[in-house]
C-alpha cells in the first residue's frame, strides 16, 4: 500500500508523519522541513519558513491536512475558504502556492491574479463572471488591489460580482466548492472595495488568518 505519509522531492524522501495504515498523523515539525525544501524548489535557494510565521503556518497546515481537532480549537472552519491577509511581501502568494502540494493526490485549488480576472472581463465581458463564478475551486490572489473592470462602456466591480456568485456557489455545494483569497488589505479596506453585502458573505464563506502587520518583507 502506498504510504501518503512520503513524499519524494527531487530524489529525497520526506516523512511528514507516521501512517497507520488508515490514517496519516501529521507531525508539523516534519511538515515544516519538507516545506522548507520544496519551497527552495519552487521559489529559489533564498526561500526560508521563518520562525516568526508559525503561528500562521500551524493554521494553514492544519486546515489543509483537514485535522479537525486542531481547527476546532483555532477557530477554523473546514467548510469555509481561507482568506490570508498580510502587509506586502509577507510571504501569503508563495505559502498558498506551496500548500497547494502538501497532501498529494487532493484537489488542488488554482492560484489566479485578481487582476487578470478584471482584465479577462475587459476583453470577454460578463461570461467571466460565469467562469470563475459559477464552478471551480480558484484562490484569487491580491484581492482589493485589482482595478474596476469595463466592458463595452459599463464599468463593472468585477471581483465583487465574482465573489457574490462565488458565495451562492459555496452554499449550493454545502462547502464542498470552496474559494481562497490573499489580500493587502484589512476588512474595513475591502468593504470599501467591494461593499457591506460582499464584505458579509466573505465572513461567511472565508476563514480570516493574519500575519501580523508588523510581519517583515521577505523581499527585502
Amino acid at each position: 500500500m502506498e504510504n501518503p505519509s512520503k513524499i519524494i522531492e527531487g530524489g529525497v524522501e520526506y516523512s511528514l508523519g507516521d501512517f497507520d495504515g488508515t490514517t496519516v498523523h501529521y507531525d508539523f515539525h516534519r511538515i515544516l522541513i519538507y516545506l522548507d525544501a520544496k519551497g527552495k524548489l519552487l521559489f529559489g535557494g533564498n526561500f526560508k519558513i521563518h520562525k516568526s510565521d508559525r503561528p500562521v503556518l500551524r493554521k494553514l497546515c492544519a486546515y489543509t491536512i483537514r485535522d479537525a481537532h486542531t481547527c476546532k480549537a483555532l477557530g477554523i472552519d473546514l467548510k469555509k475558504g481561507l482568506l490570508l491577509s498580510g502587509p506586502v511581501g509577507c510571504g501569503k502568494t508563495s505559502l498558498m502556492k506551496l500548500l497547494r502540494h502538501l497532501v498529494p493526490g487532493s484537489r488542488h485549488y488554482e492560484m489566479i491574479p485578481s487582476r487578470n480576472v478584471v482584465f479577462s472581463f475587459n476583453h470577454l465581458g460578463y461570461k467571466t463572471i460565469e467562469d470563475y463564478g459559477d464552478s471551480g475551486c480558484f484562490c484569487f490572489d491580491d484581492l482589493g488591489v485589482e482595478p474596476i473592470g469595463r466592458h463595452y462602456g459599463k464599468d463593472c466591480n468585477v471581483l465583487g460580482e465574482v465573489l457574490l456568485s462565488r458565495y451562492e456557489l459555496y452554499l449550493a455545494s454545502k462547502g464542498r466548492i470552496k474559494t481562497h483569497a490573499t489580500t493587502n488589505l484589512n476588512a474595513e479596506e475591502l468593504e470599501d472595495i467591494y461593499g457591506n453585502r460582499v464584505r458579509s458573505r466573505m465572513r461567511e464563506f472565508f476563514n480570516l488568518i493574519a500575519f501580523g502587520k508588523n510581519t517583515r518583507d521577505k523581499r527585502a
